[in-house]
């Protein structure tokens, strides 16, 4: 990478137009809006948009989210396919409509789960593995150092921690 300055994964803004904005202003790495798994696995059009890499000039990172350990691994495979550069697994979504399919942060309360995704994903794909989470589901339930050490144990290659539980969504503060 050209430096350490990461543009995160912006839900519904991350495009590859916000990409190259960001690129422009410096980041070293780009990240793509979240794309669900499912939705690239089933060939859905706007989802497998998500996965084009050709207007990016610099490194891009595909974040994907889901639930199912093959479905991730099938679209981590079509995300390098689609050329990224690294793959970021995002377990750390407060957002219900993911929690209730048991992606993003609900997977904080699941190391059994995370150990199978993160395993089956660094099997489909030789780039770099990164997983996103957060502190915990909630402030009763830290669970960032357990979670992290299952991620790194499965074959991950860095964790980034976001700084709020679950349940606060993105109404505090970060704690960072």
């Amino acid at each position: 990478l050209r430096n350490r300055v990461v543009q995160p994964p912006l839900a519904g803004i991350a495009n590859w137009a916000f990409r190259a904005q960001s690129r422009r202003f410096g980041a070293g790495l780009a990240v793509s809006e979240m794309v669900s798994s499912f939705g690239v696995v089933h060939d859905n059009d706007r989802t497998r948009g998500m996965l084009d890499t050709s207007h990016d000039l610099g490194p891009v990172s595909i974040q994907l989210f889901g639930a199912e350990p093959q479905v991730m691994a099938d679209a981590a495979r079509a995300a390098v396919d689609a050329g990224a550069d690294l793959i970021d697994v995002n377990m750390g979504c407060p957002v219900k409509k993911v929690v209730k399919t048991g992606a993003g942060a609900a997977l904080l309360r699941d190391p059994g789960m995370v150990e199978r995704i993160v395993k089956a994903v660094r099997l489909a794909i030789p780039l770099p593995l990164t997983v996103k989470i957060r502190a915990g589901w909630s402030p009763g339930e830290p669970a960032a150092p357990e979670i992290a050490r299952v991620i790194e144990e499965s074959g991950a290659d860095a964790v980034t921690v976001h700084g709020r539980f679950a349940t606060e969504a993105y109404s505090k503060p970060a704690d960072w």
